[in-house]
């Protein structure tokens, strides 16, 4: 993409992979912003939990939201519940679309829209869509393994995470303030 295609939209920044720490980095994005002074939104597609410790950090960070319209881990295609995940992930890309056209936030986040996508929730292309709509002042990030092709297309900036080593493999069991 030349310096002509970047104009007239913002930054689109990508952390994806099998290793720990995408949501991290982008949360570090998000904390960054706020102590610029700027606005974020941070739209979680997935997540579901109501005492994780993101939701609490951001609560007391100036000029942050945070919205999880996600709910909890997806079912097979064919449980009863797939289409509640389905329409849950709809709102959440409804309200990402509201928020990016409204000019109102420097950063939207949306976390573990790729894997919303790679699950069937969402539809890639209206995903693209929706990016695509963000103005130059707003820096849009996404998280979630298995990026898919076109998104990883639309990215400026692609970051894949990869493992080395994990300290689950050695038993350790997801810990309060490293994974949640």
């Amino acid at each position: 993409m030349n310096s002509d295609e970047t104009k007239g939209r913002g930054r689109i920044i990508l952390f994806t992979g099998d290793g720990k720490g995408k949501t991290t980095a982008a949360l570090g994005m998000v904390l960054r912003a706020s102590g610029h002074g700027m606005k974020a939104l941070i739209i979680q597609f997935v997540k579901a939990d109501p005492s994780t410790g993101e939701l609490a950090a951001c609560r007391h960070l100036p000029g942050v939201e945070i919205v999880q319209t996600g709910r909890g881990f997806i079912p097979e295609r064919t449980s009863p519940e797939f289409q509640e995940h389905c329409r849950a992930a709809k709102g959440g890309l409804s309200l990402a679309e509201r928020a990016i056209v409204s000019g109102r936030y420097d950063l939207v986040l949306l976390d573990e829209i790729c894997h919303a996508v790679g699950k069937g929730l969402l539809d890639e292309n209206q995903v693209i869509e929706v990016i695509r709509k963000g103005g130059t002042g707003t820096c849009m990030v996404m998280t979630g393994r298995n990026a898919p092709a076109g998104l990883v297309s639309l990215a400026d900036t692609v970051t894949e995470m990869r493992p080395v080593k994990h300290g689950f493999t050695d038993g350790w069991k997801a810990q309060k303030g490293v994974e949640y």
